[in-house]
């Protein structure tokens, strides 16, 4: 009988929480060491105020960090009357929250198969663990070409340029990025929808490598209307979702 594995909440303090825009922010906090696998996300606690009281709100957030980087750091938007988003942005270094542990998800490169391209395709702050995952040495070992794709409205909203270009620079030869912006030009990508540009070729003919069943897994992390076109038009191409049991060629994880 396997044992149920419970969640327990820690204290963790604020280090700093960086505006990239108006509701684009990343929250960067400490707390005890926390075990986890590039790609998986954990919980995150705060009491908030409310006529009676206080109510404790939590929320799923994937970690953007390496599992080796002491300081743990989250990549949020503050949604229109969220409660939690909201009061996440209010936050100053020194504040405390809570944690769960240990941190959960499938959303790894250990269950993706064997196969010599990866495509990690991303909208709004879904980019977040593919950024936890090109930190570690993994990726690089296991695929000859890895290509990352994130989808914004704003460029203001490409956030973590620097460091995806540190990617691009370290391995020019396996690593290609491209963004997409949707409602403004964009001068060093593309403009428009992920979705429209796969169906026109545009997205494979800049990355220079092609999406086939044969030698591609795609990794979808972000908005349902993404997440459900993309694998609307990848099963035209005869891929499917891979699951432990059926092995396939498309991974989600999907953000509301």
């Amino acid at each position: 009988m396997t044992g149920i594995i419970r969640t327990t909440w820690h204290n963790a303090e604020v280090l700093s929480n960086q505006r990239w825009t108006e509701r684009l922010l990343t929250l960067r906090i400490r707390t005890e060491a926390l075990p986890f696998t590039a790609g998986q996300f954990v919980t995150l606690r705060l009491p908030i105020p409310t006529a009676d009281g206080t109510e404790l709100v939590a929320k799923s957030y994937s970690l953007i960090n390496a599992p080796d980087e002491e300081a743990l750091e989250i990549f949020y938007n503050i949604v229109p009357n969220g409660k939690l988003s909201n009061a996440l942005a209010q936050l100053q270094p020194g504040d405390s929250l809570e944690i769960s542990q240990p941190a959960k998800g499938f959303f790894v490169l250990d269950e993706i198969p064997a196969v010599p391209n990866l495509w990690m395709i991303a909208t709004g702050t879904g980019l977040g663990p593919y950024l936890s995952i090109l930190k570690t040495p993994q990726p690089w070992q296991r695929f000859q070409k890895i290509v990352l794709v994130h989808g914004v409205p704003l460029v203001n909203e490409l956030a973590y340029a620097d460091l995806i270009q540190t990617f691009a620079t370290q391995y020019p030869e396996q690593f290609r990025f491209i963004s997409c912006v949707t409602r403004e030009a964009n001068a060093h990508g593309l403009e428009g929808r992920i979705t429209t540009h796969l169906e026109s070729g545009t997205l494979e003919q800049t990355a220079g490598t092609t999406i086939t069943a044969d030698d591609t897994h795609v990794m979808l992390c972000g908005n349902h209307n993404m997440l459900n076109d993309m694998k609307a038009l990848l099963g035209n191409r005869g891929m499917q979702r891979h699951l432990r049991h059926k092995p396939g060629h498309i991974t989600t994880e999907q953000y509301f």
